[in-house]
C-alpha cells in the first residue's frame, strides 16, 4: 500500500537535487563574484512553485489539515507546528532572495553579499527540514489514520497534483492581467 507520505518523500528527493545545484552555483558565485541570473530565477521559481506551492501545499492543506483533526501527541503537535513555521521562514527567505536579485540587477553590487547569504540559508535549511519530516514526523503520524483515511489522503494528493499546473498558469495570467492594463 502506498502511503500519502510516499509522494511527499519522492518530492523531497527532487528538492534535494535542486539544493545540490544551488550549492554548486553558490560555489561558482563565490569564486567568480558573478551571478547566473537565469539560474537564480529558475531556482526561485522551483522553490516557490514546486517546493512551496505544490509540496508544502500538500503538506499544509492536506496532511497537516487532517492531522489537526486528530488527537496528536504533544511531540507530534510540536513538530507539526515547527514544520509550518519553517515553511513560512522558507517563503520569507525566498522573497528576500527575489528582492536582493532585483537590487543586484538594478546595479547595487552590495546585494551580491545578500544573495550569497540567502542562498547559504536556503541550502542549509532544506536538508534539515526534509530530514525532520522524513525521519521524525511522516512515518509516525501515519498511525493516526485508518487504512481508508490513508487511501483518501492519497487520492486528495493526486487530485491536488492533477490541478496544480492549471493553478500555476491561472495565477501567471492573473498576474499579467494586473500588470498589463
Amino acid at each position: 500500500m502506498v502511503l500519502p507520505i510516499g509522494p511527499l518523500m519522492i518530492e523531497h528527493r527532487l528538492i534535494e537535487r535542486m539544493i545540490a545545484l544551488m550549492k554548486k552555483e553558490l560555489v561558482n558565485i563565490k569564486e567568480t563574484r558573478k551571478i547566473n541570473l537565469v539560474f537564480i530565477d529558475d531556482a526561485v521559481n522551483f522553490i516557490q512553485s514546486y517546493a512551496d506551492r505544490c509540496h508544502h501545499g500538500k503538506e499544509e492543506d492536506i496532511l497537516f489539515k487532517e492531522l489537526s483533526k486528530k488527537d496528536l501527541s504533544s511531540e507530534h503537535k510540536k513538530i507539526m507546528n515547527e514544520l509550518i513555521e519553517e515553511h513560512k521562514w522558507g517563503r520569507k527567505i525566498t522573497k528576500e532572495l527575489i528582492e536582493a536579485k532585483k537590487m543586484f540587477t538594478a546595479g547595487n553590487v552590495n546585494s551580491l553579499k545578500k544573495i550569497i547569504q540567502l542562498l547559504e540559508e536556503l541550502i542549509d535549511f532544506y536538508p534539515k527540514h526534509i530530514e525532520k519530516e522524513d525521519k521524525h514526523f511522516f512515518k509516525p503520524v501515519m498511525d493516526y489514520f485508518s487504512k481508508e483515511e490513508l487511501n483518501n489522503l492519497l487520492e486528495v494528493e493526486y487530485a491536488f497534483d492533477k490541478n496544480f499546473i492549471h493553478k500555476i498558469y491561472q495565477d501567471k495570467i492573473t498576474s499579467y492581467e494586473k500588470k498589463i492594463t
